[in-house]
């Protein structure tokens, strides 16, 4: 069978194409050299959401060692330090760790901050009892960076991970983020895609929708298999 022409994709899939590269590009700059944007355009796209999205994953962390794996600008972080967690955070972005720095300093917070990615964690084996990822990058969505996650964990320990959330509202500004959201691919087969890495990374995984005003969250909490 000879490969498709262009005249024979349909226009939603290079449009998909299109979309999902622009957003590709818009994250690594709001990581980097837009970073102080990150949190104004985190709201806009969430409907003033994000944060409370990020912190449906604290239910289901066990304590208090945690890894907060991609911290961003460290709003999770500071959760999990007010809940009484013993948060340590990494992340790729020097900006970020910034960001994250400055958060944590005007709360009268502290965590370990560290730069490095998720493929090769710079902690060792069963270090933490909870790891947790929301909105994570698809760097941090490999069977590699999974497999660093199940090794930093205790035996008994917990990975959770906020992979999307979805807006339920019926005004022409919700329609407009959702279909965004599905145009770039944040939509669909998400948990069952997430499930299959965490799979071959050695991990058995449930997923929970949890409900709130207008949105629902995807919770997926792993634990390692024996």
């Amino acid at each position: 069978m000879t490969g498709a022409t262009s005249k024979d994709r349909a226009p939603g899939g290079l449009l998909a194409g299109w979309a999902t590269w622009l957003v590709r590009l818009g994250f690594h700059l709001l990581y980097n050299q837009l970073a102080w944007a990150y949190d104004g355009v985190a709201w806009l796209v969430s409907r003033g959401e994000w944060r409370a999205w990020g912190r449906a994953a604290l239910p289901h962390l066990r304590g208090p060692r945690v890894l907060d794996l991609g911290h961003g600008p460290g709003h999770l972080l500071a959760a999990l330090s007010g809940a009484g967690f013993q948060a340590t955070g990494i992340d790729r972005s020097g900006a970020m760790g910034g960001l994250a720095q400055r958060r944590l300093l005007q709360r009268g917070q502290a965590a370990p901050l560290v730069r490095g990615a998720a493929e090769e964690l710079p902690f060792p084996a069963g270090a933490f009892q909870s790891v947790v990822a929301t909105f994570p990058s698809e760097t941090i969505l490999t069977t590699t960076a999974l497999s660093e996650a199940r090794r930093v964990l205790e035996p008994a320990g917990v990975l959770v991970i906020v992979p999307v959330a979805c807006l339920r509202g019926e005004s022409l500004i919700d329609r407009g983020l959702e279909w965004a959201y599905r145009i770039t691919g944040r939509r669909g087969d998400e948990a069952e895609r997430v499930e299959e890495w965490l799979a071959a990374a050695g991990f058995r995984a449930t997923v929970d929708w949890v409900e709130r005003p207008g949105s629902r969250v995807m919770v997926i909490t792993a634990r390692p298999t024996t």
